[in-house]
């Protein structure tokens, strides 16, 4: 692919150049482009934005994207909780002081759709004089475009960041009992359980065993068993044999290979635990990453491998979370909004994020592009776990809106199956708990 290259400004940059790779060369346009990006110029957007090393992202390079198109953008950032409780009031009123909002996917996704709160953007997507020819819906993974486009397939929003669940593992402590990364349930079950040695104090694997905090374990593993924890119609399937089998697979991991006190642990007592050099394995979302790499937190630096979720029975599948930018119905400027959206998922941006530390893109020609590579912290075997996970990425929560009390009803019948409690009879009960809830949320 060629281009034919206008002198590089920072009035030229376009979002979105592919082929040019990472952030070396900020502003160089494509002559393909025919976006107007001034069309909008002198108009203000309001854009709201959750709290976190990706908003910092986007705020710092503010000045870029008014630059561009003449735009002014008041941007305000809370924290996540303070935020997703102010934008459901606001939006709800159906007067949002507004245009742009910052959603996290896997807790409201159908709040918002059920809302129809954000504006219907397919039609943006595919007119090229607002889109960069590089913006194609192919370039995302599944499971982003499973998450922004709306029950009836309309696009609503742009996939913004991602987080893939990976296995970490410690090849130090696979070598010295002659283990190799497991590619299926059945090995990564024997590699925990051939590392585990209480008595030098070792582990072969850890997790979250927390309520609420230990329901995406579950889930995750469920994909791999080809299952969801609500059928395609529409009805629980919690207690499904699938279902089951992927708690007895959890349970299992957690009695016979995870350390004492796992019933305890959410991400960050976990990622403590693997820190100390002493687990073999640790499932979590690939964003916990980076303490790993650094030597004043961490006593694995340079021994740790980043492996893509082994083969279930039924499926290989990579849990996915994650969060994406929307245009508000009720903005009268949804032109200028989506080009702001746009902006802040180009490729120049997404390169930024990951070489940052701060997210990871759902663009998959972002992680593949060389150059971009070239500038990540990371090892490259980290990056090569996150491209894996987005070819089987699959949502890892189902898309409702009581989220948060479906955690917490499944989440408390694991951590008793940690205790010994039986699966089948725990999800069966968590599920006559969970149904009413569910049909309320729905009614």
């Amino acid at each position: 692919m060629t281009h034919s290259l206008l002198k590089p400004t920072r009035r030229g940059f376009l979002a979105g150049t592919t082929a040019i790779g990472g952030s070396a060369l900020l502003g160089i346009r494509p002559a393909s482009a025919a976006i107007n990006w001034k069309k909008h110029a002198g108009t203000t957007l309001e854009v709201n934005l959750v709290k976190s090393p990706r908003s910092e992202t986007l705020i710092k390079y503010l000045g870029e994207f008014q630059e561009l198109t003449g735009i002014k953008v008041n941007a305000e950032a809370t924290p996540e909780q303070q935020q997703r409780q102010k934008v459901v009031i606001e939006l709800s009123s159906g007067k949002p002081s507004f245009d742009v909002v910052h959603l996290s996917y896997h807790v409201q996704k159908r709040q918002f759709e059920k809302g129809k709160w954000l504006a219907d953007i397919s039609g943006f997507l595919k007119d090229p004089s607002l889109t960069d020819p590089s913006l194609v819906e192919a370039d995302f993974a599944d499971a982003g475009m499973q998450f922004a486009r709306d029950a009836d397939g309309v696009l609503r929003s742009l996939p913004f960041s991602v987080d893939y669940w990976i296995i970490y593992w410690n090849k130090e402590l696979f070598e010295a009992k002659g283990l190799k990364y497991p590619e299926t349930f059945e090995e990564m079950v024997t590699a925990a359980e051939k590392l585990t040695d209480p008595s030098t104090n070792t582990y072969g694997f850890v997790a979250r065993g927390l309520k609420n905090a230990n329901t995406p374990v579950w889930t995750s593993l469920m994909l791999g068993y080809g299952a969801k924890p609500i059928g395609a119609d529409g009805k629980l399937a919690t207690d499904s044999k699938e279902a089951v089998e992927a708690a007895k697979l959890y349970q299992r991991l957690m009695t016979k290979a995870a350390p004492p006190g796992v019933s305890g642990f959410n991400w960050a007592e976990a990622q403590s635990a693997f820190l100390q050099g002493k687990i073999g394995m640790w499932f979590d979302g690939v964003g916990f990453a980076p303490p790993i790499e650094n030597p004043e937190k961490s006593r694995v630096v340079g021994k740790v491998g980043y492996g893509v979720m082994p083969k279930g029975p039924s499926a290989q599948a990579s849990g996915t979370f994650g969060d994406g930018l929307g245009v508000v119905e009720a903005s009268t400027k949804k032109e200028a909004g989506y080009l702001f959206c746009q902006w802040a998922i180009s490729h120049e941006m997404g390169a930024r994020l990951l070489q940052a530390g701060a997210g990871v893109p759902f663009r998959q020609s972002i992680l593949e592009d060389r150059k971009v590579r070239e500038g990540v912290k990371m090892p490259a075997a980290w990056l090569d776990a996150v491209v894996g996970s987005g070819k089987i990425s699959q949502l890892a929560l189902p898309v409702i809106i009581p989220v948060t009390e479906f955690r917490d009803s499944f989440g408390v019948g694991l951590t008793n199956m940690i205790g010994g409690a039986d699966p089948a009879t725990e999800l069966k009960k968590a599920t006559e708990q969970f149904a009413p809830v569910l049909a309320r949320s729905e009614g």
